[in-house]
């Protein structure tokens, strides 16, 4: 079974590193009672590594609660990750009002984001979810209104969030200018197909349901490019977005698209997203170019930079163990209010990869280019 986690195999050993680090520098300090959090949905695949990830040896974390209305799948994941069935319930309200957990991470399908953050916001209780933000602009806004009403902080977790090789991209492009201003940009992400490597059924079902995921692999994965392309243009809104989106495999995914490609146009330069249930192996792969050189970053660890017309160089960066390491460790520092959600993950980033990823489903309906309007 091939299935993309939210925290890359290479950045488990980190925690032990962080750990040691802090305790040197506080070696009499006590340490904060652990974080009360709480899972809503358990349908989103990612979940697993989630999970995985809260039941190592982390003395920051204790989950009290999961939300899940399918009763047979929550007790199936309470026995994988040996979690007592006392923390199981089907009605997200009555958790919410028993446990009241100090944050959400939600695994539902991307339709029911939503419904989570209203119900955490009137609670106060910070939310993390899983990419992308919502299936539509109506979702997205109302999602906004909530975090604005309330003052809950939303963050969106992307696997490529927590790269090392995207953040020796923005040192190089942003930090260092060493690529003058950028001109094109090309997000390739994607893998084989969600049936062909095998994720579960109830990740499958609405993964390839149109209302619940707002598309197929035009969400799925487009939301990846969309997201890197909005940070890097510093949060700019295209001027206009175009898009094919294909059926190449209709007797698997007879409802949604399983190949998508996005033109995103900026005033100096352009975006090209490739999302896609139909690469021979699975990726995620960005490439930036800019007036004096690229640099091409293959998966998480793999770099190749060129600069003027100097050779190419091949580097493989490593993560800095921080609160910016991996996905929980980051969600416990917005909960603890030792940091607000900027770049990849901040909601302002992410109403807009909406907005690029709604235009595209609607430029690949109606085979038009989308002009966005001066406002959002």
């Amino acid at each position: 079974m091939h299935t993309s986690y939210l925290l890359t195999p290479c950045l488990h050993g980190l925690f032990a590193t962080v750990t040691s680090a802090v305790a040197a520098q506080h070696p009499g300090a006590i340490p904060p009672k652990p974080i009360r959090l709480a899972i809503a949905g358990l349908v989103h695949g990612h979940v697993g590594g989630f999970l995985a990830l809260c039941a190592q040896d982390r003395k920051d974390v204790e989950i009290v609660g999961i939300y899940e209305p399918n009763a047979e799948l929550a007790r199936l994941y309470a026995r994988r990750y040996k979690y007592p069935e006392s923390l199981l319930f089907t009605d997200l309200h009555k958790m919410l009002d028993a446990i009241r957990p100090e944050g959400i991470a939600t695994f539902t399908n991307t339709f029911d984001h939503t419904a989570v953050v209203e119900a955490c916001a009137t609670r106060h209780i910070p939310v993390m979810m899983e990419k992308p933000l919502a299936v539509s602009m109506e979702h997205a806004r109302r999602m906004q209104n909530a975090s604005n009403q309330y003052g809950i902080p939303v963050v969106v977790n992307y696997e490529t969030t927590w790269y090392p090789s995207h953040a020796a991209i923005w040192d190089l492009v942003k930090q260092q200018h060493a690529l003058g201003d950028i001109r094109k940009i090309v997000a390739m992400d994607g893998h084989e197909g969600p049936k062909e490597i095998g994720v579960g059924p109830e990740f499958l079902s609405f993964l390839t349901d149109p209302k619940l995921n707002g598309g197929g692999a035009l969400f799925d994965f487009g939301c990846y490019g969309a997201n890197l392309a909005t940070w890097l243009m510093d949060n700019r809104r295209p001027i206009s977005v175009m898009a094919l989106t294909q059926q190449i495999k209709p007797r698997t995914y007879p409802y949604v698209d399983d190949e998508a490609t996005v033109l995103v146009e900026y005033p100096h330069a352009q975006c090209i997203i490739e999302g896609s249930w139909n690469w021979p192996t699975g990726r995620k792969d960005l490439e930036v170019y800019g007036e004096r050189g690229y640099v091409i970053a293959t998966g998480g660890k793999s770099l190749r930079t060129r600069v003027q017309r100097g050779a190419e160089e091949t580097s493989q960066p490593t993560a800095t163990p921080s609160e910016s390491t991996d996905p929980l460790t980051y969600f416990l520092a917005v909960v603890r209010g030792k940091i607000k959600p900027t770049g990849l993950s901040s909601l302002e980033n992410n109403m807009i990869v909406t907005e690029i990823l709604v235009a595209a489903r609607e430029s690949a309906r109606t085979g038009t280019r989308i002009v966005l309007s001066r406002a959002p």
